[in-house]
């Protein structure tokens, strides 16, 4: 196995267990302004005990996942210097500019809203607190815009002219309005919110299944994400759909090896574009991925509208069954998304910037001794901090309501209504 293949496993590896925390990271924090924002304006004072337990509870769980998360997202940069100095050279004056945004906003904007949203419990005005967790929802989506714009630029680069070997942003306009970008990022933020809506869902129904004595608070959250997974997810299909004109026009042997027909015209057109060369993709691969990203989205949006549907009555709650497939079904977004990832990168191939720099260019031409080890030591570490994680969350997330200690300067309100009140706690 060559030094570049190493790089391109390294890369592919760290990347897409970075991609498993960002993705819950946007798809839980909406729902924890959501349920922060029912929670301030909510002016009796057992419900409001309620809904701001569980605001703390998902958002401890929120802040886990961040908090691990962004140690992987500084780590990350590192391997653009280390394996691939020529996209640096080639594309770093266009490709520089975005990722030092999103470096500012994600890195200093959002942790700083983040960190005084999680100390301002019980410190400052309920106004002033509730808009810190919304604009830690805004940057963290602004975040993820400029990673698109980023990436977008790879999959179809726009607004540039090449100098010396060298590619100038000529027209910034036309890099933050990149259709590749754009289209992408609308498929991200439903798939996020797909994802997030499925595991608070599916952690709801663990609790239900485990006889939780706080049923006001799960039963809302139930509903929350359910309706959030089942309204994001049908349109994450028809968002995903809408890229394919955007792949036929821009990616022909993407779009030809996805349609299963056309492979061997797209490989002469390419030819003679840009000179003789393999540009078919791991056909195989960049297939099964679709099917997979494609029969997980259809399902999941199947069994989250049906779930949804159920809790009339409290009709799920009284099939076990039913509360089991959702626990169940947590990883499911999480599969799909990477699937969905693999297709975008892997089906660009052989192009880091398409049509302009080749992977084999791109790398940096370190020894395969060096990529070797350096390969080791990332995926072992990024391995280590993905276990980490998901210990974390899962121990808190069985503890429940009781074990959160985000806000612990401020005493949890009771788990239980008054005696005499407990009417007024149960939310259909």
């Amino acid at each position: 196995m060559s030094a570049a293949d190493l790089a391109r496993i390294q890369f592919a590896a760290t990347t897409g267990i970075h991609w498993l925390f960002v993705i819950l990271t946007m798809g839980l924090v909406p729902l924890v302004a959501v349920m922060h924002t029912r929670a301030a304006f909510t002016r009796d004072p057992v419900r409001r005990a309620v809904r701001e337990r569980m605001t703390r509870f998902w958002g401890q769980l929120y802040v886990i996942n961040y908090a691990v998360g962004i140690v992987t997202g500084l780590v990350m940069e590192f391997q653009f210097g280390l394996s691939w100095s020529g996209l640096s050279k080639f594309a770093g004056n266009v490709f520089g500019a975005p990722l030092a945004l999103e470096t500012l906003i994600a890195f200093f904007a959002e942790s700083t809203f983040l960190g005084m949203w999680i100390f301002g419990w019980g410190r400052l005005r309920s106004g002033v607190h509730l808009t810190l967790i919304w604009l830690v929802a805004l940057t963290a989506y602004v975040s993820a815009y400029w990673i698109m714009i980023a990436n977008g630029f790879m999959q179809h680069p726009v607004g540039y002219e090449v100098r010396d070997g060298a590619a100038y942003l000529t027209d910034f306009g036309a890099l933050l309005s990149n259709s590749s970008a754009l289209v992408a990022l609308a498929h991200v933020t439903l798939a996020a919110l797909t994802t997030g809506g499925v595991f608070v869902a599916g952690v709801s129904a663990y609790h239900f299944l485990r006889r939780t004595t706080e049923t006001a608070l799960f039963r809302s959250s139930l509903r929350l994400g359910l309706w959030t997974a089942a309204i994001s997810s049908f349109f994450v299909v028809v968002v995903g759909e809408m890229q394919r004109p955007v792949i036929e026009r821009t990616q022909p042997m993407k779009d030809a090896v996805l349609d299963g027909s056309g492979v061997a015209e797209a490989q002469a057109r390419l030819v003679r574009e840009h000179g003789p060369g393999d540009y078919v993709p791991w056909q195989d691969t960049l297939r099964i991925s679709m099917d997979v990203m494609t029969i997980i989205g259809n399902t999941v949006s199947t069994l989250t509208l049906v779930a949804a549907v159920l809790l009339w009555k409290d009709w799920l709650l009284r099939r076990r069954a039913a509360l089991y497939v959702l626990v169940a079904t947590v990883p499911f977004p999480f599969v799909a998304s990477v699937g969905g990832w693999v297709v975008r990168e892997v089906g660009r191939q052989p192009w880091l910037v398409y049509g302009q720099l080749t992977v084999e260019d791109a790398f940096s031409g370190v020894s395969t001794a060096a990529v070797a080890v350096s390969c080791a030591v990332f995926v072992a570490v990024f391995a280590a901090l993905a276990v980490t994680n998901w210990t974390l969350i899962t121990r808190f997330a069985r503890r429940g309501p009781d074990a959160t200690q985000l806000g612990a300067t401020e005493p949890l309100p009771p788990a239980e209504p008054p005696p005499g009140t407990a009417a007024l706690v149960t939310e259909r």
